[in-house]
């Protein structure tokens, strides 16, 4: 799987095979519709569930004051803030570091722990988590940006190790796990947290992530399951719950369950049918938005349990395919089914407004 985010395309592509087919649900005519509830066995007490939340930068006081009026829900918020240039630079995106946010989720009970994330070039990251001098000089300027505020911890997103050829993944997996373990033991020293984002372990990707190692050095691994279908593919559904079925399935048998996030998409991509043209990035409330312009239908996927929609847009065919309330409420089943309570929002800002209803009452 190879994951960056970006501040305009927004893209966070994985490559992964879809799970076996599970029971269609009925389609539904509109979203306003009760959505499905989670199942359980009858009379078990649910669990319960923490929410986590990435905060963009680009929307920033949007997200910001969306995290303030579900400050009950959320967990910990990370702020998409900071970029590893190179082992011992790390730059800060617009707004990065506000002590007025840090202060107010402070106030509403909220955790902070920024993420650093980076996309460097190819083999760049490798180089300095295979390098034992680079490594140590990437924690203490890792533990600079935790000192720089009044930060929980930090949060790396770590993403261009992802696609390590055969020759040099084992010795990127362990150089990676190394740098987080040492960095966790170094956090945890300052009673701080230390978590880390990775992509889905199945049975053609996440070589490159050593879960085990991972999970038990972190305080919460977070595992972005999402992108099935991704911008430079074909279209189709964000992730299912056969995926998820088939991600949890390797993720809880290397990482205790209670140290597991796992990454709920609030977005959607919008293919040109039939051409090699890059998707168009949507947040949930805007494909919704789109959908009612347009005019299309309401109907959820039967097989992955989401929504998609088709339209003409100046003689092009376009399908869109996005996450919402009613779909992310038939995939909560599954997280339940493992006994993973943790979630992580991809992003605070994007989502459909009835998705705090259906994750509070999962």
């Amino acid at each position: 799987m190879l994951l960056r985010r970006l501040r305009n395309a927004r893209t966070l592509a994985v490559l992964a095979v879809a799970g076996a087919v599970l029971a269609p649900l009925p389609a539904a005519s509109d979203p306003a519709g009760p959505a499905p509830r989670p199942v359980s066995a009858p009379g078990a007490a649910a669990p319960p569930r923490t929410v986590s939340a990435w905060l963009p930068y680009w929307d920033q006081e949007n997200a910001y004051k969306i995290a303030l009026r579900h400050a009950d829900q959320l967990h910990t918020v990370s702020p998409f803030w900071y970029r590893m240039k190179s082992a011992g630079r790390v730059d800060l995106h617009g707004g990065a570091g506000s002590r007025r946010i840090v202060d107010g989720l402070h106030r509403a009970g909220i955790k902070v722990v920024p993420t650093v994330m980076e996309t460097l070039p190819r083999g760049a990251l490798a180089a300095v988590v295979t390098d034992p001098g680079r490594r140590a000089t990437h924690v203490e300027t890792l533990l600079k940006v935790v000192r720089s505020r009044a930060y929980d911890g930090i949060d790396l997103d770590y993403e261009s190790i992802a696609p390590t050829g055969d020759a040099a993944y084992e010795k990127v997996r362990d150089g990676y796990a190394t740098l987080v373990t040492d960095l966790c033991r170094r956090l945890h020293a300052l009673r701080k947290q230390c978590v880390v984002t990775v992509s889905p372990k199945t049975a053609g990707t996440g070589r490159v992530w050593d879960y085990r190692r991972l999970g038990a050095a972190a305080d919460r691994l977070r595992v972005m399951a999402y992108n099935l279908h991704w911008a430079e593919g074909s279209p189709g559904p964000l992730s299912t719950p056969a995926w998820y079925d088939e991600i949890l399935r390797r993720a809880t048998a290397e990482v205790p369950r209670d140290k597991l996030e796992m990454g709920l998409p609030a977005y959607g991509w919008d293919w040109a049918v039939g051409k090699r043209d890059r998707a168009r990035h949507v947040t949930s409330l805007e494909a919704e938005a789109l959908r009612r312009k347009v005019g299309a239908p309401y109907r959820i996927d039967p097989t992955s349990r989401t929504p998609h929609f088709t339209y003409e847009d100046g003689g092009t065919r376009r399908t869109v395919w996005y996450q919402d309330a009613r779909g992310t409420a038939a995939h909560l089943p599954v997280l339940r089914r493992y006994g993973v309570r943790h979630t992580v929002l991809w992003a605070l800002g994007f989502e459909d407004p009835n998705l705090w209803r259906e994750l509070a009452r999962s």
